[in-house]
This record gives C-alpha cells, sequence and structure tokens, in this order.
C-alpha cells in the first residue's frame, strides 16, 4: 500500500511538471509572437548562427519539440530553406541541456521564491505584468521537480529497486527506454529531469542514467514527424534531418558507452552535476560534428527524399530596409498586391474545387494555401507599421495609406475566400454531398467569380481595356438565380446539400462586394486602369477600408 501512495505521488509530480512545461512555452510564445518566429527565420544562410539561435531559443522555451515543429513550420511556410533549418535543429538540442543543468546544481530550491515573484508581478498593473505568468511557470516547473524529487525519496529505502536501477543494465534497453518514454511525454527534458532527480537520490546509478538521457533525443524527434504528413517535401527533409541528427548522435556515442561505460561508476563529482556535464557534451559535440559534415548531411537527405518542390509557388514576403526610398517601396509593393491577388484567385478556385470534389488532397491542399495567407498577412502588417513610422512626406504618406487600404482589401477577400471554406467543413461534418443540380450551380459561380478575379487582375497589371460592367451583371444575376434555386430546393426536406449551401450564397456575394470594392479603391486613387462603369460605381456604396462585409 506504501508504494502505491509512493507511486500516486510520483505520477502527480510528474503530471504537474509536465503541465508547468508546457505552460511556460506558451507562455514564452505568446509574449514573443512574430519575434520569435523572425528569431528563427533569420538564421538563412550561417549555419553557426542557426546553432545559437536554436540553442538559444530552445533554452527559453524549454522545448526543443517545439523549436522543431515552429522550425518546420517556417520551411512549409517558405521563410527558411532546409539548407537553413538544419543548424536550427542542431541547435536545438543544446539548449535542452539548460534544465539539466539548473536541476544539477540545485538551483530549483529558489522555485517557491520564483512562483511568488511571477505571482504578485501577474496582479500589477504596468507593462511588466506581462512576464507574470511566464516567471509563474517558470518557478512552477522547477517547484513540480522538488515535489518528484520529495515524492519519490521514499524509494531510497526500497532495496530491490535500488538493486535493480544501480546495478548495470544492458545500454541498448535504456536507450530505447528513454526513446519510448520521451516520445510518450513528447519532452526530452521531463526524462533527462527525471533522470538527473534519480541520480540524485542514488536511485539510478550513472551508468545506467547515461543512455536514458541519449535515448531522450531520438524520442522528442517523435512530435516532430507526426507534424509533417501534410507539409511539404523541403518541411519533411527537416523533420526527417532532425530524426537523423539526433539518432547519429546516439550511434556515434553508443560505441564509446559500450566500451567505457563502466568506468562511470568511477566517477567522483556528484552524480546529478556529472550527468548534467555528460548531457552538455553529447549535444554539443554532436552538433559540432554535423555543423562539419552539414553539406554532405544535407545532400545525403535531398538525396534521399530527392530535391522536391513545394505544392505551391510562395510569395515574395515584404522585407524592411531602411535606405530603400519611397519609389522603390512603392512598385515593389504594386507588384506584390498583384501577385497576392492572383495567389488569391487560385486559392478561390482550389476551395471551390474542394467544395465540388470529396478528394482529400485538394482539401489539404485548400486549407495549407489559406493558412499560409494568415502568415502573409501578420508579416505584411509587421511590414507597414514600421514603414509608415518612416514616410515624413506628406504626398508619400498619403500614397502609402493608398496602398496600404488597397492590401486591406486584399485580406478581406481572402476573409470572404475563408468563409466559403467554411461550408465545405460544414459538409465534411455532416458527411454531405451535392448532387449535380447543385454541383453545376457551384461550377457556373465559380467560373463567372474567377472571370470577375481574372478581369481585375488584368486591370493592375496593364492598360487593358475590361468591360467589368458586364462581368459584374453576369456574376449578380447568376448569384440571385442560384439563391432562388436554393429556395427552392430548401422546400424538400430530403435535400439537405441545399441547407449546407446557403451561406455559399452569401458568402460568394460578399466576395464579389469586396473584389469590387478593390476595383474602385485603385481607381478612385489614380492607379492605371479603365474608369469604372457607371453600374459597377453605383451598384453599392464604397465600405470602409477595415469592413468585414
Amino acid at each position: 500500500m506504501e508504494n502505491i501512495h509512493i507511486l500516486m505521488a510520483g505520477l502527480t509530480a510528474i503530471i504537474l511538471f509536465i503541465f508547468g512545461l508546457e505552460n511556460f512555452s506558451r507562455e514564452i510564445e505568446r509574449i514573443s509572437g512574430e519575434r520569435f518566429r523572425k528569431s528563427l527565420a533569420r538564421a538563412t544562410r550561417v549555419p553557426l548562427a542557426g546553432v545559437l539561435i536554436g540553442a538559444v531559443v530552445t533554452a527559453f522555451i524549454q522545448s526543443s519539440s517545439a523549436t522543431s515543429v515552429i522550425t518546420i513550420s517556417l520551411v512549409n511556410a517558405g521563410v527558411l530553406s532546409f539548407k537553413s533549418s538544419i543548424g536550427i535543429i542542431f541547435g536545438s538540442n543544446i539548449g535542452t541541456t539548460v534544465t539539466a543543468q539548473l536541476v544539477a546544481f540545485k538551483l530549483t530550491a529558489y522555485a517557491p521564491l520564483i512562483i511568488i515573484i511571477g505571482f504578485a508581478l501577474s496582479l500589477t498593473r504596468n507593462r511588466y505584468s506581462i512576464f507574470g505568468r511566464t516567471i509563474f511557470y517558470f518557478g512552477f516547473v522547477f517547484f513540480s521537480l522538488n515535489l518528484i524529487s520529495a515524492s519519490l525519496q521514499p524509494l531510497q529505502n526500497n532495496d530491490a529497486l535500488i538493486q535493480l536501477l544501480t546495478q548495470p543494465q544492458n545500454p541498448l534497453f535504456a536507450i530505447l527506454f528513454g526513446c519510448l518514454f520521451t516520445a510518450v511525454v513528447q519532452s526530452s527534458s521531463v526524462t533527462t529531469g527525471l533522470a538527473i532527480i534519480f541520480t540524485q537520490q542514488g536511485i539510478l546509478s550513472l551508468e545506467n542514467a547515461v543512455p536514458l538521457i541519449m535515448g531522450a533525443n531520438i524520442g522528442t524527434t517523435a512530435t516532430a514527424l507526426l507534424a509533417v504528413f501534410s507539409m511539404d517535401i523541403a518541411a519533411k527533409k527537416t523533420a526527417l534531418a532532425h530524426f537523423f541528427f539526433n539518432v547519429g548522435g546516439v550511434l556515434i556515442f553508443t560505441p564509446v558507452l559500450l566500451v567505457f561505460g563502466d568506468r562511470l561508476r568511477e566517477v567522483t563529482m556528484d552524480p546529478a552535476i556529472a550527468l548534467a556535464n555528460i548531457h552538455l557534451i553529447f549535444n554539443v559535440v554532436t552538433s559540432l560534428i554535423f555543423i562539419v559534415l552539414i553539406s554532405p548531411f544535407g545532400k545525403a537527405v535531398d538525396a534521399l527524399l530527392g530535391e522536391g518542390k513545394m505544392d505551391f509557388e510562395r510569395l515574395p514576403l515584404p522585407v524592411y530596409d531602411k535606405d530603400q526610398n519611397f519609389n522603390q517601396i512603392r512598385e515593389n509593393l504594386e507588384t506584390d498586391g498583384q501577385q497576392l491577388l492572383k495567389f488569391l484567385q487560385e486559392n478561390y478556385s482550389t476551395v471551390t474545387l474542394s467544395i465540388e470534389t470529396n478528394y482529400k488532397g485538394i482539401y489539404d491542399a485548400a486549407e495549407k494555401r489559406l493558412e499560409y495567407i494568415r502568415f502573409v498577412k501578420k508579416e505584411y502588417m509587421s511590414y507597414f507599421s514600421k514603414i509608415v513610422t518612416t514616410v515624413t512626406d506628406q504626398q508619400d504618406s498619403r500614397e502609402l495609406i493608398r496602398i496600404i487600404n488597397q492590401f486591406d482589401y486584399l485580406f478581406q477577400i481572402h476573409d470572404s475566400i475563408c468563409d466559403l471554406f467554411e461550408t465545405k467543413k460544414v459538409m465534411q461534418e455532416h458527411f454531405l454531398e451535392l448532387k449535380s443540380d447543385i454541383l453545376l450551380l457551384v461550377r457556373e459561380l465559380a467560373s463567372q467569380t474567377l472571370g470577375l478575379f481574372e478581369d481585375i487582375h488584368k486591370c493592375m497589371s496593364s492598360d487593358q481595356k475590361i468591360d467589368l460592367q458586364s462581368q459584374s451583371r453576369e456574376l449578380q444575376e447568376q448569384l440571385d438565380a442560384a439563391n432562388f434555386k436554393l429556395l427552392e430546393l430548401l422546400a424538400n426536406p430530403l435535400r439537405h446539400d441545399a441547407g449546407a449551401l446557403t451561406n455559399f450564397i452569401t458568402y460568394s456575394q460578399r466576395l464579389k462586394d469586396k473584389l469590387e470594392n478593390f476595383y474602385r479603391a485603385k481607381r478612385f486613387n489614380g492607379a492605371k486602369i479603365t474608369p469604372v462603369p457607371a453600374a459597377i460605381e453605383t451598384s453599392e456604396p464604397n465600405l470602409p477600408a477595415n469592413s468585414n462585409d
């Protein structure tokens, strides 16, 4: 009965540790926001810089899994190349050694004080209160480690358990156990922290603990490998590189462990400190070896999965350059706006195709493209916030506001496309399939809308005269007819597919209005396009730039 109480107390403390670690990581990401991702993105060419950034970021968020998953998502978004991501992956393992060092040197004793400071700071009403929760969870992580240590202390009197854990065991089994346990808890920091606590208490021998933390390095790749199933080849290569890097480090050191492992019992240093130092040396040396071999390593992963191409071409992201004059900025943004509109047109085509069909590949492609535009939007918002503070000329300021308004309309168009995609999600949730008459209706609407997209794009990119009046009138007539058709079908209780498509007409109408509003914004602000026909000009009043309708 006593052993059950010890087990329950220890398990509860471990759950609190994992909870604290996850929340601490989440708070760090919340505070840093886009800066966190951009700090990773800066390591684009120099592998050593990537290693340092990966190490520092992981040291802060205490999760190499989180760093690797974010890095993979940046590769998938086209912000990082596969080669650029390798250094960050290498550095993430070094960052995880910070927890081991703090635990080994018993700095966890200050955990209650850190919790009190964090809690008090979160109650204040100043700009520093945002750090309160982060500091609180940082203290909570190490306080829970103290709980683990205290709850498992009675095990020191269990001769059978100590005999099992202190006697030399097959290091390969310990590596496998460390790998599986880490894959389950999804954090090598948990495995390493527990190993050090057990070593501090004399429950686990150093020669059994070392292969355990080596296995944890392999297990931590499980999260990244699970995250890439629907991603591009480049993102899959990054995840695979993470796996090969960690496995490679274990393969390099395993022969050393098999030959000299029995000498670990002769170490006179505090076993916990020795384990933390071995953990540090293992990760640093592995990273240094792979940095030297980074080119052949990258080529080997390329050869295994193939060069591969992204499933869609990424847009050029705006980059702030204080030395760039406003004319260059304006020209770049005008070009970017044309490319963004074209990309939105392709997104609309993919979304409507996903509504017409039941192919999972098309659905996943649409979802990924829409998610990518959400990322692009954040990049432009960040860019505009920097540019607007540098423009002092009144005329340039007005011109910049005009361009910002145009991009705002483009992102409103994106919002409407996202709304249309929600229609598909509803259909999937209710296992609905469209019958032939509604399929024809969707295709006709999509065809007309794509025509409007195409005409507006031509107006942006050339001085070609386009008759948008007839295109807009035909689309409006099509929308009205579709709406009337759906109302008739709704009277039939067996036509559930008609009910699912009622919002589709509403969102299509909003999309049409936003396209025309974007066109008017181009015209009224002096863009070189054909004057808007009267029918379009009076069909609906201009919406404010921040409207969502």
